[in-house]
Parts: structure tokens; sequence; C-alpha cells
């Protein structure tokens, strides 16, 4: 499809890279399905048609209704949090003899955790330069960084899929020149050419070539706000949530299973396929991965080749010098973390009769309405800790936490813990309401369709591909939301546009 005038390939034309003919096995093979020689999945060149009336009003202007801290915290808690917001916009350079911070590269997607998680505040999503809300109205950042602080001719390029009014994104390629599964990020910019990295040739990876051979898929930011709530709510409840329902789940094809950390078998909860298990964990590891820094959580630096590794590692770490405020003894990780940790969740707006008929629609606990509420769970309940009137409190983050098979549409072919190729975790909706970029790696934009496109990308099936059963490399035939949104579908177009209103209010 054409974006901005770029061309984006859909996530599931990945598929395309695989050899073997996808052929439908006979009834009396369905046991066996997933092991016949099937495709990975179907490639599939169109997004889904919209086929209504209905119209996503937009994201809501309007106040920011998150980025601020817990309403509870104490004094001492709130200091900590202003300090950990500033060192989650701080900037990084090479060395820090340009920017605040140091540790930037060699490869980088940013060079500040607030560039990228910027809408509707600090802590959010992709930001746009028209219909971003306040601060958070600025084209993407990282167009900008193939330029910024350069030596003339050190230049780099901006890959296509990074626009000024288009996502943040990452990229990461599906498999490597082998053929085998790769599935890692690969950074848009190198820090060679770089005032301050003298001697450093580490090239960028040539996108348009990957591009050209479907092998690169993309990952946008996700928003961190209420996620300490999230991080209380136990193992158990989130199973039981799960486990609710079950008949009337099943019925409608919807399964889920929690992603569970391979060590200790407890649930991991955070990021697009909830992969990792704690924020100082998804903090650790962005840090390193979006950045280029190396610290206590992820102390290797990546891609160090000769001649562009610049400080001593972990370049992030703890302080041994007491010094004041207490948060500057912290690492940045443990800093982010924290912010992360003690934001408040979204505020919703829900209050004239659309709204309210649109919550009816998408379910709730006593009705479930089109069931949208099966997989976006209304209410959880986050329990004891340790910081300040954040105990035993329900939350309203709108998802189940858990990761479900979406079938060839939105497959990545990425595999992260134990969620597989087409396994996505379901997206807390808390905050949607002002969120710009749709989906896990941006392709519902307010160019073709927003929430619409969204909801609708949700339903797919492998029409070569026996109905219930999975491909070899285990991406479901048929998404755990179809029957979802054909009830959505079926919807008229007043019911249709209550629901999106709904959505926007949140």
């Amino acid at each position: 499809m054409a974006l901005h005038g770029h061309t984006i390939f859909s996530t599931a034309l990945i598929a395309a890279i695989t050899a073997a003919a996808c052929s439908a096995p006979q009834p009396s093979d369905s046991a066996n399905a997933s092991d016949d020689a099937l495709d990975d999945a179907v490639a599939t060149t169109d997004l889904a048609p919209l086929g209504t009336n209905a119209t996503d009003p937009g994201p809501r202007q309007g106040p920011a209704g998150a980025g601020g801290a817990f309403a509870g915290l104490n004094a001492d808690e709130l200091k900590y949090f202003d300090g950990a917001r500033d060192t989650f916009g701080e900037v990084d350079s090479v060395s820090g003899a340009i920017e605040e911070g140091s540790g930037l590269g060699p490869t980088f997607n940013s060079n500040s955790c607030s560039s990228c998680h910027a809408q509707p505040d600090v802590g959010g999503s992709s930001p746009h330069p028209t219909l971003g809300v306040g601060g958070a109205k600025v084209p993407n950042p990282q167009v900008a960084l193939a330029t910024l602080d350069r030596v003339k001719g050190g230049e780099q390029k901006v890959p296509s899929f990074i626009t000024a009014d288009g996502p943040v994104r990452e990229a990461r390629f599906v498999r490597n020149p082998d053929g085998s599964f790769d599935g890692g990020v690969h950074g848009l910019f190198t820090i060679a050419g770089r005032t301050d990295a003298p001697g450093c040739v580490l090239p960028q990876p040539d996108f348009e070539a990957e591009l050209a051979k479907k092998n690169v898929i993309f990952r946008i930011p996700t928003p961190t706000f209420g996620l300490g709530l999230v991080e209380n709510v136990s193992d158990d409840d989130l199973a039981a949530n799960l486990a609710a329902n079950a008949k009337v789940k099943a019925a409608l094809g919807i399964a889920g299973a929690l992603n569970r950390s391979g060590n200790d078998g407890t649930v991991t909860r955070f990021g697009w396929k909830a992969q990792n298990k704690s924020l100082l964990i998804f903090a650790g590891e962005a840090y390193n991965v979006e950045q280029g820094v190396a610290n206590e959580l992820f102390p290797n630096e990546r891609s160090a080749v000769k001649g562009c590794t610049f400080n001593p590692g972990p370049e992030d770490s703890t302080s041994l010098v007491s010094k004041s405020p207490p948060n500057e003894a912290s690492g940045d990780t443990v800093q982010f973390a924290a912010f992360m940790r003690l934001t408040a969740a979204p505020t919703p707006t829900t209050s004239t009769a659309s709204e309210l008929h649109g919550k009816a629609l998408f379910g709730t606990a006593a009705n479930p309405g089109v069931g949208c509420v099966h997989c976006h769970s209304e209410t959880l309940h986050a329990g004891a800790s340790k910081f300040t009137g954040m105990s035993d409190v329900d939350i309203h983050p709108y998802s189940d936490f858990a990761i479900h098979h979406m079938g060839p549409r939105l497959a990545d072919q990425v595999s992260q813990g134990g969620a597989g190729l087409d396994q996505f975790r379901s997206a807390p909706l808390w905050g949607v309401g002002q969120r710009i970029f749709l989906l896990h790696d941006g392709r519902a934009t307010p160019t073709n369709g927003g929430l619409v496109r969204a909801i609708l990308e949700h339903e797919s099936s492998n029409p070569r591909c026996y109905p219930g059963q999975k491909t070899r490399g285990g991406i479901a035939c048929d998404s755990e939301a179809n029957a979802v949104i054909r009830h959505f579908r079926q919807l008229k177009a007043s019911d249709q546009q209550d629901l999106l209103n709904f959505l926007r209010s949140l």
C-alpha cells in the first residue's frame, strides 16, 4: 500500500519469503494439519476492506489524559518521579560531550526515550506534526537523526518507511541471508559520521534491499502509562481472568495464553508480545536496542565493531558515589522503570449517550456486547504495592495481557518468549482515545481509516489451511478475533459509530 508517498509492506506479506506452497489438508488429516507441508502464512497484499460508513472521529484533542504521576504518591515518591521523568527525556550523544546523556550507538533508532514516547505526553506513543496534543504536536523525530550532530558528508539516509508525519518505527528483519529466522531489531542509524564518533565507519543496513525482498517488519512505541499498576496484578488474577467465560470465548474461537518466563514460569506482560517480565527489564532492553546504550541489565554493546566503541561498559550504571537528589545515584534504566511504574493510568472522558452506548456494545463483565471485552478485559485488580496509594485498586486497562493468535494478516513472523509468529498481547486500550498510529506496526493511520482499520485488521483467515488448525510455522488458520469482528461488521452504522466514539473517549 502507499502511505505518505512511500511503499509500506503489510507484515502478513512477509510470508511470501517462504518457499513451500500452502495446501489445505483433507479432513482425515486435520489432526496433523500443523505438521503438513504448509506455508508459514498466506501472503496478504491488501488491507482489510472497510465496508462501513462509520468513521474514526480521530485522536481526542484537549488536555492530555495521561503522563502525570499517580495521584496518591507521597512527597518523596513524587520528587523521585519528577527526576525520573526528566531522565526519561534526556538526550544521549556518544560520550556526553554534545548532549547531557552518553552511550549512544553504535546503532540506534533514537537518542531519547521521550522523543518516541511522546503522544499525548511523555511516556506515550508516536507524535504527529498536526494531530498531536499540546507539546506532542511535532514531526517524527527520527527524520532529523540522519543529519543531527554529523560532520559534512557524514549524513545518513532516512529509510523510506520513516516520514515526518508517519509513526516512529523500529525495523526487524524476518530472516537472515541463510534463510534462518532473524526477528531482531536492526538500528535505523549508526554513529558513523557523527562529530563525536571519529573513525567509526559502521554502515547503515540496506533497508531498501530488504524491503524489496519483503523481509522487513515494523514495531511502533507502546505507551507506558499506568504500568506500575499492571505490574501489581498477580499471576493468579491474570490466569483467572483469562479462564473466565471459557465456554463463551471458545464458541467465538477465542483462546489465548499467558506468555511466561522460561526460567521461573511467571507471567510476562510488557511489550507487544508480552515478552518482558518487568518494567526494569523492559527499560533495560529498550535502552540497549533503541539507543544503543549498554546498561546493567544488557551490559554488552550491540554492533560493537572496532572503531565504534568509545565508552567503558556498562555505559549506564549505578553511581557508587552519594548524590543528590537520590534518583541521580540510580542508573538511567532504574529511573526509566520508576517513571513508568509511578505514572497514573490514562483518564477516560466517557460521558455522552453515544459513548455509553458504545461501551455497552464493546462489552462489559455483565454483558459481553459484540465480544471485544473477551480479550480487552475492562477491569483487573492491582494488588499490594510499596508505593503510596497504589495497593489494592481496580484498574481498567482494557486488556487481558494474554497473547492471542491473530492469523495471517497480522502475523509478523517473529517469536518472543512463548509468543509465536502470529501471537500478540491484547493491546491495552486505556489511552487509545489520544493515540494516532495503531496496531503493532502503525499500519492503521488517520489517512486510511484509523480505528476502523485497526479493528478490521484483526480479522483474517488462511484460505489454504484447514479451519481450526495451524500452519507448520504455528500461524493460526483463523484469527481468534474473527467472530467478534463479524459481529462488529453486522452492527448498523450508527452502532459502529457509537463504539468508535467510546474508544476515542478512553
